[in-house]
């Protein structure tokens, strides 16, 4: 055995009986589709958010956003379009699900106003009409765009907005097109309405982007910006496509029901979600360490299909797990041929037995990792080798290379999608929270090493085991290196003046990090400490004292 460190072992306490962790309740939100006719044909005006954005920084999107406690007390006129069995009352009609069922109450107060505030906010466009007087749409778009800097800047809030110009917001032109819920990737989520919004060529008022929280904004053909999706070129959510999808292939007055009722994006109990083409993720509750709730599993390729991580041993979870795996192989024609490992921690290998049973397929990990769970009785059927590439059928074929990536773990892979340079990354970066590093499993110099070696690949997007996709992939793995750099030169530091006992360190060199972390913490001094003995530094510390 190569010994067991402290964070394996407070994993398997962790999965132990333990209740399993439930992501925050979302945040209602709404979102605002503007669509036009040109010659061309239809067009959509989307986003793309400020790449510093810690919540899908990069990604495109369209103008919306949460529900604030303002919004919740401002008067407006008119009511939404609705399909047929909206309730006469006003209220929007309940989301047809097909068996996703954790959402909640739906048309909070206010939620209208979110979606007039955000679209004002994020593109200068006005629904609403003067109380006192009619004002041309020019007249008002320039009337409102100091007010509108002083909204974004939080200098006045939208009810002064409207009342500085006279203005009655009006919703009677949003037709409703779905309710969509961020999957529980991080503790960021959001139950989110969107609605469509005719806005043709010929209006005096055109979205204007202010810099800030959104980079640009575009007309574009849906077309179009699916196959930039396509091709690697902008990252978005499930939602974002369907929209796309169904404007593109029948337009908003046909497609509307379908947008209204998405339940053709289900997978059993799960939404489709594929952030890329060819790699669908299901996030699955598993003992794991917070801030993280889920792990996530991915199924890649397009026909023979690989199962990377199914990290839950909770049985409801493998049985959600299996019936999503049916229905993707139903309806996306997509077969699951063998279950690879990224490593063997508890909480990325829990579902492997069942799902091995349930799938009859073969279960492949790095030799390393095999030797691991081999200790635990768990079965490994073939080995994944460094720069091996496998090629999985589909069209286009997808081409993966496997990547030795240990620090970690001793046996840990990735696997880099060649068409696009999207990265299956495992436990090397954390879409939420970080990566420990600990020894006897774990080496900060083998992790650096695989940083490096990462950056340099230059991948596109990182799916991580934990949290949500992250589009700035290189900035990532730079941030990754050069923090790890940053707290090693504080234990350095601190080394050299005298404290050289782990906790000693600790408390200089992870003076602001909660309590409940610590004991992991000093874990992680340890392997610097090692990584610094071994290069010499710590003796020439001794040698200054």
């Amino acid at each position: 055995m190569t010994g067991v460190g402290l964070y394996e072992r407070v994993l398997e306490q962790v999965g132990k009986g333990a209740s399993l962790p439930r992501p925050r309740s979302p945040r209602a939100s709404a979102s605002v589709v503007p669509w036009r006719e040109t010659a061309a044909g239809l067009e959509v005006y989307w986003i793309k958010r400020a790449e510093s954005l810690a919540f899908m920084g990069g990604w495109h999107a369209f103008p919306g956003g949460g529900l604030s406690r303002g919004d919740q007390g401002i008067k407006y006129s008119g009511r939404p379009q609705m399909i047929d069995d909206a309730p006469p009352d006003g209220a929007l009609p309940v989301a047809v699900l097909d068996g996703v069922s954790d959402l909640g109450p739906i048309d909070p107060p206010g939620l209208l106003i979110c979606a007039v505030r955000e679209l004002f906010e994020e593109t200068g466009l006005m629904l609403g009409a003067s109380t006192v007087e009619p004002i041309a749409e020019d007249a008002l778009t320039r009337q409102l765009r100091t007010p509108r800097r002083q909204l974004l800047s939080k200098e006045v809030d939208f009810a002064g907005v409207l009342s500085s110009a006279n203005l009655l917001p009006t919703v009677s032109d949003l037709v409703y097109a779905g309710r969509w819920l961020t999957p529980p990737l991080g503790p960021m989520r959001f139950d989110n309405r969107f609605f469509l919004l005719n806005w043709q060529k010929a209006r005096a008022a055109q979205p204007e982007i202010i810099g800030g929280e959104i980079e640009s904004g575009e007309w574009i053909r849906p077309a179009i910006a699916l196959q930039r999706w396509r091709d690697g070129e902008v990252l978005t959510a499930p939602p974002i496509l369907h929209i796309l999808e169904v404007l593109d292939q029948v337009g908003p007055a046909t497609g509307v029901e379908r947008l209204q009722r998405p339940v053709e994006c289900n997978l059993g109990p799960f939404r489709r979600i594929e952030f890329r083409p060819g790699v669908l993720l299901f996030p699955l509750r598993t003992p794991t360490l917070p801030p993280a709730s889920h792990t996530n599993a991915y199924l890649l390729g397009t026909e023979d299909c690989v199962l990377v991580d199914p990290g839950s041993p909770v049985e409801e979870e493998v049985d959600r797990l299996r019936m999503g795996l049916e229905a993707t192989e139903r309806r996306l024609d997509r077969r699951v041929t063998a279950i690879w490992l990224t490593h063997h921690h508890p909480d990325h290998v829990g579902g492997v037995e069942p799902l091995r049973d349930a799938l009859g397929v073969p279960v492949l990990a790095h030799p390393a990792t095999a030797a691991r769970l081999r200790e635990r009785g768990l079965k490994v059927d073939g080995e994944l080798q460094d720069d091996e590439r496998v090629v999985l059928p589909g069209a286009p074929p997808m081409e993966i290379r496997v990547l030795h990536t240990p620090g970690h773990a001793r046996g840990h892979l990735c696997f880099l999608l060649e068409q696009d340079g999207s990265l299956v990354a495992g436990d090397i970066v954390a879409g939420l929270g970080t990566i420990v590093i600990d020894p006897p499993e774990g080496d900060m110099s083998d992790y650096l090493r695989s940083l490096e070696r990462l950056r340099d690949l230059a991948p596109s997007t990182i799916f991580p085991g934990h949290g949500p996709a992250i589009k700035n992939a290189v900035a990532k793995l730079v941030e990754s290196i050069d923090h790890r750099l940053w707290r090693e030169q504080r234990i350095l530091d601190a080394w050299g003046s005298g404290c050289q006992k782990p906790d000693e360190i600790l408390e200089v060199a992870y003076d602001e990090i909660p309590e409940i972390v610590r004991p992991l913490a000093e874990r992680q001094v340890l392997a610097h400490l090692e990584r610094l003995r071994s290069a010499g530094f710590l003796d020439r510390s001794d040698s200054r004292e």
